[in-house]
């Protein structure tokens, strides 16, 4: 039987976590990510996110896709189909994104990690500008504080299982031009 959660009850989580970043922050974060080797676009809102990403896969390319709230609330998990280990294009999200340009993206299984960082041949992450931190530690901590915790709530209230951070990935660089591009949305997406 699966049970409503309330995820964030008093909303101090949302509140520290869940704010989308000032115009600044973002077009630094986008300068950092792009000396970092990274291809970065930036959306205003989930619809134009949705555009972008579906145009960035090629027509009937494999396409894998990492579990990913930000991808379901665009509905982009509806449009794409499922395929295994080493597809030609990942779709997918990360926990947070550094103003240093740094990447890191935690998992249960670690089933999306690997073509995040070597086995897909283009990788597309979308990411709401609420998900900017200075830096790796902040990005590590929210993650724990916030991220998996409504996350766990979520996999309890949809599966009736404890999700875990398991596994944590961090991309500093890119060193295939073209490889992975990061989609900025300038709206509040997933957690």
């Amino acid at each position: 039987m699966i049970k409503e959660v309330e995820l964030d009850p008093d909303g101090s989580l949302t509140r520290r976590w869940g704010t989308r970043a000032n115009d600044g922050r973002v077009k630094r974060t986008m300068t950092a990510l792009e000396a970092n080797g990274f291809t970065v676009l930036r959306a205003s809102d989930a619809a134009a996110a949705k555009r972008i990403v579906l145009a960035l896969i090629p027509d009937s390319s494999p396409v894998h896709q990492g579990a990913s709230q930000t991808l379901d609330v665009l509905g982009i998990t509806d449009e794409i189909r499922r395929l295994g280990a080493a597809p030609d294009v990942m779709l997918g999200s990360v926990h947070a994104v550094t103003e240093t340009g740094s990447l890191l993206a935690a998992s249960m299984s670690g089933s999306q990690l690997g073509p995040y960082v070597s086995g897909a041949g283009r990788v597309i992450l979308v990411v709401g500008t609420q998900k900017i931190v200075p830096d790796l530690e902040q990005g590590l901590l929210r993650i724990n504080e916030y991220a998996w915790r409504l996350e766990d709530a979520r996999a309890q209230a949809a599966y009736g299982i404890h999700s875990a951070v398991n596994k944590v990935v961090i991309i500093n660089r890119e060193i295939t031009p073209g490889r992975i591009t990061v989609v900025l949305v300038d709206e509040v997406l997933g957690f």
